[in-house]
Formats: structure tokens, sequence, C-alpha cells
């Protein structure tokens, strides 16, 4: 999914000749803390409510200073690269722009948010595993393979880089289609891969029952 496909249409654009107080009159109506600045085609940049507080009703927006007049992304931008953008500049609504730098909309984070909820199937029911994993060692098709020869799918995943927090070791985080995930434990276990946390899975029923709670009682140490 590309920027352009979560654009929201209704949220207001400010013009150059709309007052401070029109502009905080939306965003209360709207919710958010922040709008686009928009002249003709061209994205002059944000305006902020703490600045708008501060300033006279009456103002017109071309009397103030807008920010991030050079923070935008292309329509054709992937989501992750959205959300990247919005994170390194703590926005809450982020301009789109086409390949003429013409601007298209807007983006609210928050909704931004929730749909890479959906995307990473958060709303599906399934296990959750954590695999602490080195780099060089690390092949996600692989990891599938043996997933998947015990009738289970990877919905989605995510790979963090370690850290102090993680003991410097890369996780490997994966949501899978089932909650009674003991063969595939028995399976990644006997190729050796390090499992440190699960969530979200069914009582352990099968033969495997005791290796799978001394993991889980190692885990809680």
């Amino acid at each position: 999914m590309l920027a352009k496909d979560i654009i929201n249409h209704v949220l207001p654009i400010l013009k150059s000749s709309d007052t401070v107080g029109d502009a905080l009159g939306w965003m209360e109506d709207y919710k958010v803390g922040q709008l686009a600045i928009v002249e003709d085609t061209e994205y002059r940049g944000l305006i902020s409510q703490d600045i708008l507080l501060d300033a006279d009703e009456s103002l017109p927006m071309v009397a103030l200073q807008p920010e991030c007049p050079e923070v935008f992304v292309l329509e054709t931008q992937h989501l992750y690269e959205v959300l990247a953008q919005s994170q390194k500049f703590d926005l809450e609504v982020i301009a789109v722009v086409d390949h003429e730098h013409r601007f298209v909309g807007t983006i609210l984070v928050n909704e931004l948010l929730n749909e890479l909820t959906k995307k990473l199937g958060s709303q599906e029911l399934g296990a959750i595993i954590e695999i602490a994993i080195s780099n060089r060692d690390y092949s996600l098709s692989e990891i599938s393979r043996l997933i998947e020869a015990n009738d289970t799918k990877v919905i989605s995943s995510y790979y963090t880089s370690g850290d102090e927090s993680s003991n410097y070791r890369d996780i490997l985080t994966l949501k899978l289609n089932r909650r009674d995930i003991s063969p595939v434990v028995a399976t990644l276990e006997r190729f050796e891969y390090h499992i440190i946390g699960a969530y979200a899975f069914e009582p352990i029923v099968t033969p495997d029952k005791e290796r799978f709670d001394m993991l889980m009682k190692y885990l809680d140490l």
C-alpha cells in the first residue's frame, strides 16, 4: 500500500488567507494538532496548534512561519517510509506530493498506524513467537519453511536489531495463524533456533508439553 492510498480527503487544508481562528476551529473539529498550508498546489509547510494559541485569532496564515516546509512524502512511497518520516519529525499529519512536487493531500498519522496494525495481522487469531538470531544466520525463507512444515503460516513478521535491552541479540518476531504452536516450537528448537518468547498460544496438551513448560519457565527467569 502506498501513501496515496491512505490520504484523508476530509481533513481541511489551510490557505495563506485563512486566519488563526479558522485554523484553531478546524483543529478542534477534527481533533488534530497540525494542518498543512497550501497555496494553489504548492505545499508551504505545517502549522501547529501550539503556534496558533500564541497568535491573534485574526492573523492570516501568511503572517506566520510554517514548520517543516521540506518534510513530505511522495504519493508512491510505501507506508513504512511514510511512518519513518512521521516519526523522525514527530508529526500528526504528513503532506503528500506527486513527482512534480504538487500537493495532493495529507495523511493522518493515527490512520496510518491503524492501517499498519491491520497489515501486521494483529487482529487475526494466532500465537506470537520471538526468536533470538544472529544476522549472519537469518533466513526468513528457511524459518518459514520449517513453520509451514507444521501446517502453520506466518501472517506477519518484523526484525529488530539488537541493543542493550536485548543483550545485543537481533530479534525476529512472528505472528502465526495458529494458537497451537507446540509442533512449531519443537521443530524450531530441533534446528537450534533460540525462542525467547511466546504469547497468545493455547495450553500445550501434546507430548511436547514438558519441554514447552521448561522453556516457558526458563523465559520467566
